[in-house]
């Protein structure tokens, strides 16, 4: 099947991430790939490493007529019978396909991370959610249930190739080591982390990712005399290493609709904390699979922290069944022939080859 991929995207986050590891796993199931999307240092040579071609385009503003113009000339060459849009901005910029287009017809499926508004989604035909509440969503605003299919997320679990030497940053080798990972924004609640580990002394912290807030992260630790304790890693593509390294993975969002970390720290049988956030309390079983605490609450958390630091029972306990929940639920080759299988059908309800 041929399949167009379009994301707009911005330098890093979450959702970026999603779409590079789905386009990698949809062209390893067999299927025939191309990518639009914007110049980026980082997923366009991973995705072109992994044999897509890609075309970027500047997705710009509501004046920028030539991305769309580009698009159309792409699915003209092409010839997909499914264009993946990523968001909102790549569906407002992907045509509709219509009988006057000179091409044969394509369905324009819209990938929805998020509760967006639907005014960029005119040109959609159906609709993915990661989440049931976001397909709740749609509903509500109007959408037959009929164009929308929920399908998780899932995990890369990518083999490690060199280990992260927890020493060369400081941290003892009998020192309990967090890890968050995501875009340095406000929604990440990561300010909230860095205070819980004030109140944890023996504990260490790794914060991966990169976003507007790295310098107002940094003020806060070093305000609190944490720099010796809490680091700011950047934006980093050896995830396999740092869930090796570490100890404890915590997801303390006060915005996410999923959250693919937790499915990521269950994946590489890390003991996890999420906060009650949307995302991940649709998912995580309290007490199971891992402890969920009420978002903002530095108090909760630090005690969450405490918990599984003193408590290796229970850390084990839901390390073993986040592993049976991912295996069962957030595989790479069960979301990809989830997906397969739902373009199939949706082709052949509209009649396309």
């Amino acid at each position: 099947m041929k399949i167009l991929h379009v994301l707009a995207g911005a330098e890093h986050g979450g959702a970026e991430t999603a779409f590079v590891d789905t386009c990698i796993a949809m062209r390893e199931a067999g299927q025939e790939i191309e990518v639009v999307t914007r110049a980026n240092a980082v997923r366009v040579p991973r995705l072109e490493q992994a044999g897509i071609k890609v075309h970027t385009l500047p997705f710009g503003g509501a004046l920028d007529i030539y991305t769309p113009f580009i698009i159309n000339r792409i699915c003209k060459a092409f010839k997909p019978a499914i264009v993946q849009t990523w968001m909102s901005r790549a569906t407002a910029k992907t045509p509709k396909w219509t009988p006057s287009s000179g091409m044969p017809r394509y369905l324009v499926v819209s990938r929805l991370g998020g509760y967006y508004k639907l005014k960029y989604f005119k040109s959609a035909d159906y609709f993915i959610t990661i989440t049931p509440d976001i397909a709740r969503h749609l509903t509500e605003h109007g959408v037959n249930q009929t164009r929308i299919h929920h399908i998780n997320n899932f995990a890369e679990t990518e083999k490690l190739q060199e280990k992260v030497d927890r020493a060369d940053y400081g941290v003892p080798g009998d020192a309990p080591l967090l890890m968050a990972l995501g875009r340095l924004h406000e929604s990440k609640a990561f300010d909230i982390l860095i205070r819980a580990v004030k109140e944890v002394p023996q504990g260490y912290l790794w914060i991966a990712g990169e976003g507007p807030d790295r310098e107002k992260l940094q003020k806060l630790i070093d305000s609190l005399g944490l720099g010796a304790r809490v680091k700011l890693l950047g934006w980093r593509s050896d995830r396999a290493a740092l869930f090796d390294a570490a100890d404890i993975c915590v997801l303390p969002s006060r915005y996410e609709p999923f959250g693919t970390v937790f499915v990521q720290a269950w994946a590489h049988k890390t003991p996890l904390i999420v906060s009650d956030a949307d995302g991940p309390a649709q998912f995580v079983r309290h007490e199971e699979d891992g402890l969920i605490f009420p978002k903002d609450d530095v108090p909760a958390l630090t005690g969450s922290i405490q918990r599984l630091i003193g408590d290796s029972a229970l850390s084990q306990r839901l390390v073993s069944n986040g592993y049976a929940r991912y295996e069962g639920e957030f595989t790479k080759e069960k979301t990809v022939q989830v997906y397969l299988d739902y373009f199939r059908d949706i082709c052949a309800r509209e009649n396309i080859d």
